[in-house]
């Protein structure tokens, strides 16, 4: 009996100490009411992966501690520009509101390009007070972005705000901690993006589809007349390299093999095959089947463009539903 009671109270105690301790952690972690308006979101530039985003930020909070005038991280940002502030009290709670501009970091996403879709999403921290001591409550109702806001050439959707824990596997040279992990409040700001594509697009590839058509005007030539029969396409190939190279420059160096390369690559190689049968119509031509050539030449004229013409619909198609 004595040791059943023993049990009881030792459970009880390990019990209430637990409780205890989890409501003092609770107690200590004070939370700051964060939100954002974005002004605007503007100089995007795929090749050096970055965007420009103006906005308004606001907290508000009661720990006199907390100094976010100094304390605000934004640690996907490349730079930020000194923010103008305001500091004010409401209800006896420390309102803080900020105008801030920053330059983003952003892997854009250009397989699909120019059908590309982007997601933006904005981290903002305290520097100073992890997670057990500052946690962040968002301002859904007043968070939003500005009515005026338009980008050009994009439509703006899935706006949202939202808080969470960022975790980083080191403690900052914080030798009181036992492990190397560390937490951290974190606000949110995530929109995206979806572009009007068909103007760009056609602004994109209308050279290199000229040059396409340029090489297959060799197939109306007679296979006697060698020099325009062989100059076009090749004319064209050179033509298509260039447009490559054009578009190439605009985007940031990745592995994956975007649309932009397969429909250049699609080009590259239906101006060969152009080419291919170019040579094997004059191959017939000068053996005297003149009729077979022309004959051949009618027909694979047809087959490439034919062929080269659904490809490129199924290739388009397949980046805009993916």
């Amino acid at each position: 009996m004595q040791r059943f009671l023993f049990v009881l109270i030792f459970i009880f105690t390990f019990s209430f100490n637990t409780a205890y301790s989890i409501s003092k952690k609770e107690r200590t972690a004070d939370t700051v009411n964060i939100g954002a308006y974005v002004l605007s979101l503007h100089d995007i530039n795929f090749k050096d992966k970055e965007y420009t985003m103006r906005l308004w930020l606001w907290m508000l909070y009661n720990n006199p501690e907390f100094d976010f005038t100094t304390q605000v991280e934004v640690p996907n940002a490349k730079s930020i520009e000194k923010p103008d502030v305001m500091v004010d009290t409401i209800d006896g709670k420390i309102w803080v509101l900020m105008k801030m501009k920053c330059i983003m970091k952003q892997n854009w996403k250009v397989h699909d390009y120019p059908f590309d879709r982007q997601h933006i999403k904005v981290h903002i921290e305290n520097t100073m007070f992890d997670a057990s001591k500052l946690v962040f409550v968002p301002d859904t109702s007043g968070s939003k972005f500005d009515k005026d806001f338009a980008i050009d050439g994009w439509n703006i959707s899935n706006f949202k705000v939202s808080t969470g824990i960022n975790e980083y596997s080191t403690t900052f040279g914080d030798i009181t901690l036992d492990t190397q992990h560390s937490e951290y409040g974190a606000f949110f700001i995530t929109l995206d993006l979806e572009r009007n594509a068909w103007g760009l697009f056609f602004k994109l590839f209308l050279g290199m589809y000229i040059a396409f058509f340029i090489a297959a005007i060799s197939f109306v030539i007679d296979p006697e007349d060698v020099d325009p029969k062989f100059g076009l396409p090749v004319g064209g190939l050179f033509a298509s390299v260039g447009n490559k190279y054009i578009i190439d420059s605009i985007l940031p160096e990745t592995t994956s093999f975007t649309l932009v390369d397969s429909l250049h690559s699609i080009t590259f190689l239906f101006i060969l095959f152009i080419i291919a049968a170019n040579a094997y119509s004059l191959i017939l031509d000068r053996r005297g089947r003149r009729n077979n050539a022309r004959s051949f030449n009618k027909t694979s004229g047809k087959v490439i463009l034919i062929t080269y013409f659904f490809l490129n619909i199924f290739m388009v198609i397949l980046a805009i539903y993916k």
